[in-house]
């Protein structure tokens, strides 16, 4: 049963890949044709680079600053603007992020809430296994403050 039905998954496998997808060809060969730039001397293309014509060093240097696209760090000198850009990025994902993340992950617990935490978990559980309250009514003893009088209130509104 399970053999026949993975065989037929094969076959349905094998005609998707097989469909005409000849209807899509045109559309892609018109898109290719299509240029997007008025200026069709601004970049370097194959057809510069197969015609054979020797190059000096200047016009292959005229030619790789004319491609080049600054980070916005320099926009003089394209060795420094790559520098300074791998380092910038070395720097904020690596140092920031990776041993930042790292740091705070493992950083210790300094204003000791997990350990309050488990002081309470095990105070309740005493409380509960000597059948006490969980919480004591009396946790401050009343001759330890002094609460107002009802006339030194007045009317104020009390809300518990």
């Amino acid at each position: 049963m399970a053999v026949s039905k993975m065989a037929s998954l094969v076959r349905l496998g094998g005609r998707v890949i097989r469909l005409n997808t000849s209807a899509l060809r045109p559309c892609v060969v018109r898109a290719a044709g299509i240029s997007t730039s008025k200026k069709n001397k601004d970049t370097v293309n194959l057809s510069d680079a197969l015609v054979g014509q020797v190059k000096t060093q200047e016009q292959t240097e005229a030619a790789a600053e004319k491609n080049w696209i600054s980070w916005g760090f320099s926009y003089e000198s394209e060795t420094k603007d790559n520098t300074v850009m791998h380092m910038t990025f070395f720097c904020s994902v690596t140092l920031c992020l990776v041993f930042g993340g790292f740091i705070w992950a493992y950083m210790p617990d300094y204003r000791m809430v997990d350990w309050a935490q488990r002081e309470g978990y095990l105070e309740l559980r005493r409380r509960e296994a000597e059948g006490l309250p969980l919480i004591d009514p009396n946790l401050v003893s009343v001759d330890k403050f002094e609460l107002p009088e009802d006339e030194e209130l007045g009317d104020t509104e009390i809300i518990i």
